[in-house]
């Protein structure tokens, strides 16, 4: 089962995780030492990014590794890209505003 992406990215420690794991891999141990909670609470939102594919897990000897899936990122950035656009068309607008409110100003 495929969970949805973006609720399992808007917990904290899960995006923790992630910033964390994009720099390298880490096995469930290495990533528990940087976190109070217990290593079975970590384990559960590491299977929860694993289950939405934001992670791939790799075995090496005894240990899995747990590597960040940028494909599967780009996903959530191609679907945030709508709203760039929209809200940059609105700062636009709210600069120009602020531009004629401040040129008004500077004319009394």
């Amino acid at each position: 089962m495929e969970r949805d992406i973006f609720q399992a990215i808007a917990d904290p420690t899960r995006r923790a995780i992630l910033v964390l794991i994009a720099t390298q891999a880490m096995t469930p141990n290495t990533l528990a030492e940087h976190f109070d909670s217990t290593r079975q609470a970590v384990s559960k939102h590491i299977k929860v990014l694993t289950e939405c594919r934001l992670l791939e897990q790799q075995k090496v000897g005894r240990e899995i590794y747990y590597h960040f899936n940028p494909v599967k990122m780009k996903e959530i950035d191609q679907w945030l890209e709508q709203f760039k656009e929209h809200w940059e068309k609105r700062f636009n607008q709210l600069d120009q505003v602020l531009l004629n409110l401040n040129s008004n100003k500077d004319e009394k």
